[in-house]
């Protein structure tokens, strides 16, 4: 099986799983909320190097003393309301064989009613369970600590803890100059999600991606409908590499069928990425 055969079988059974994009948007009068101030993360698309963390991720894992770093800036547009994040920084360590370090902090910018501050951070380990070079095949688990922006605790009311946890699962096939990957977790506010998504080399120094992602919630009554609790985005990127180590980066995303209520909108990311590498001692 070819790489663009797994990626299509991926898309096309998430595709499935998506409401169906005739529905749009849900027609309730409510203001948009931003994603600081949704319970449902917001994705981020990967190229290999741009980002070192995501709740969606590729199942590959930093070799120890490899590190890497991402400073951007993220802007969200929804029907009726606008956020900055600046700046959102992620960073990555190669502990020890196997095992990574990974770190995502964004700062929110005021706008409007809003209000500044650290928005939703996650701090996790990624653990390569699966690493068979003779199928090109990738497993890892991400056991992950996620601490809400102040946004989101006001949004889910008093007595909400700040602190939660998430288990991310991904799988990756390798194909050359290409990988396509899936995932799937559970954050314990009671949110799931899903996606695939692909990462390719197209040039020497250009390194292209894409994802679609559900995410959803069962904290809510049973009765609110699911297009009132999920969230679906289709995402892209593109990595410039300057030099071995730097390297700059843009993403956009769109979401499809999710309310303003959920953080419906547009959303555009630019940024610079640093990396090292650990020496090698000479012999």
């Amino acid at each position: 099986m070819n790489e663009r055969l797994i990626l299509a079988s991926a898309l096309v059974a998430l595709a499935i799983a998506l409401p169906a994009f005739a529905q749009g948007k849900s027609q309730s009068h409510k203001q948009s909320s931003p994603p600081s101030q949704s319970e449902l993360p917001a994705s981020t698309v990967l190229t290999g190097s741009a980002a070192p963390f995501s709740w969606l991720d590729d199942a590959s894992v930093m070799e120890p003393g490899n590190a890497a770093m991402a400073v951007s800036v993220v802007r969200w547009i929804g029907t009726d309301a606008s956020e900055t994040n600046l700046p959102a920084i992620d960073v990555g360590l190669g502990l020890v064989r196997g095992v990574q370090l990974a770190a995502n902090i964004p700062r929110v910018v005021a706008e409007g009613d809003g209000a500044a501050g650290m928005g939703t951070s996650y701090i996790g380990v990624k653990l390569g369970v699966v690493d068979d070079a003779s199928r090109s095949l990738k497993v890892a688990v991400a056991p992950t600590l996620e601490i809400l922006g102040a946004g989101v605790v006001s949004a889910l009311g008093a007595g909400t803890s700040r602190v939660q946890w998430g288990l991310p699962v991904s799988v990756e096939m390798d194909h050359g100059s290409g990988r396509v990957y899936a995932g799937s977790g559970y954050f314990s506010r009671g949110v799931w999600y899903v996606g695939a998504g692909f990462g390719v080399q197209a040039a020497p120094r250009v390194a292209v991606g894409a994802s679609v992602t559900r995410s959803w919630t069962n904290a809510l009554a049973p009765d609110v409908p699911i297009a009132l609790r999920d969230r679906n985005e289709l995402s892209g990127s593109a990595l410039y590499a300057i030099t071995p180590s730097i390297g700059v980066f843009g993403s956009i995303g769109h979401t499809i069928a999710t309310s303003d209520a959920n953080a419906a909108g547009a959303t555009f990311s630019a940024g610079v990425s640093l990396s090292a590498r650990a020496s090698t001692p000479s012999k």
